[in-house]
């Protein structure tokens, strides 16, 4: 396990965020700054920013590590059943990447009733909705319980601070959002993506009760995955032993990904809307050592964290891989 004074020092060693001058053109997500380079790449920083609610809430401490690792991890056990766009890791928390037209949809796909966002399925299946994102669903179905297939439920792409919106299939291909063929690809990509992470996962102990997936276009026309894979910002994770106790006693399984901050900061009063409150050191640190449990569990090994200052690091890495 990590030592702790690491861990502790990590507290003042966050990444924020990055603005390296001569090194392209920076666009900066939720939590990754991505620089565009003129020769078809692009650099990928993974920050240690953390966003609960489509609103970033502040920094976990080796985040941007491990969650570059972690997505890395699955872009290679998964690179035989949809191509990525992964070129090489640079340093522990940046990917050279070939550069695509992201098309403008998040594609979730959820393999159980559960969730506490407004766009969860279970958020809207409690409120009396039947038909959430386009797909039937029967009546007394219960929190937590798995679907009988996994469902694929869209949203549009927000900018930063802006909340997502669910969409149905149908409304995709209405709104002119993807072609048919891209749609095709992206939906048959994201269904067998989630299928080899459920089975990769339920070798190692673990649930993985949904995710989300980007896609994109390479210039030569090719749809890819994109952005990141099965990583705790963007996947729920359950462990698999407490699932069935928890399920008989009408409780959420234990959980290793980000809804312990989701939940952390909606007992707060945050969800989404207002002023989010700040986090406190522990609370932090807590996010960390979740967040290096998954990777421990799903990878075998412990990550070897990089405790040097982050921003000089990166900038030395990007300027020699430029």
């Amino acid at each position: 396990m990590i030592d702790e004074d690491l861990l502790r020092r990590g507290l003042d060693l966050t990444l924020a965020q990055t603005q390296f001058e001569g090194l392209g053109q920076l666009q900066r997500g939720k939590v990754r700054d991505s620089y565009r380079w003129p020769d078809g790449r692009r650099a990928i920083v993974v920050s240690d920013r953390v966003s609960v609610y489509d609103r970033v809430i502040g920094t976990v401490p080796f985040k941007g590590q491990i969650l570059n690792g972690i997505s890395n991890y699955w872009f290679e056990a998964t690179a035989d059943v949809c191509e990525n766009h992964l070129l090489e890791a640079i340093d522990p928390a940046v990917s050279v990447v070939l550069e695509c037209e992201a098309f403008p949809v998040e594609v979730v796909v959820r393999g159980f009733l559960t969730g506490s966002s407004a766009t969860s399925l279970w958020t809207l299946y409690a409120a009396g909705e039947r038909m959430p994102y386009g797909h039937a669903l029967p009546e007394g179905l219960r929190e937590h319980e798995p679907l009988a297939a996994p469902l694929i439920t869209p949203t549009t792409k927000g900018a930063v601070g802006e909340h997502d919106l669910p969409l149905s299939l149908a409304e995709v291909r209405q709104r002119g959002l993807l072609a048919a063929d891209e749609m095709e690809a992206v939906t048959s990509s994201a269904l067998a993506l989630f299928a080899r992470g459920q089975m990769l996962a339920a070798e190692r102990g673990l649930l993985l009760v949904d995710t989300k997936y980007e896609f994109g276009r390479t210039p030569d026309g090719r749809v890819i995955v994109i952005d990141e894979i099965h990583t705790p910002d963007s996947s729920r994770y359950w462990l698999a032993e407490s699932y069935e106790d928890a399920l008989s006693r009408g409780e959420a399984p234990l959980s290793i990904d980000k809804d312990f901050l989701r939940h952390h900061m909606r007992a707060r009063g945050f969800c989404g809307e207002g002023e989010p409150p700040p986090l406190s050191d522990d609370t932090r640190l807590e996010a960390t050592q979740r967040y290096l449990a998954l990777y421990k569990q799903l990878t075998g090994c412990e990550l070897l964290i990089d405790a040097s200052p982050p921003e000089e690091r990166i900038e030395r890495s990007l300027r020699r891989a430029f």
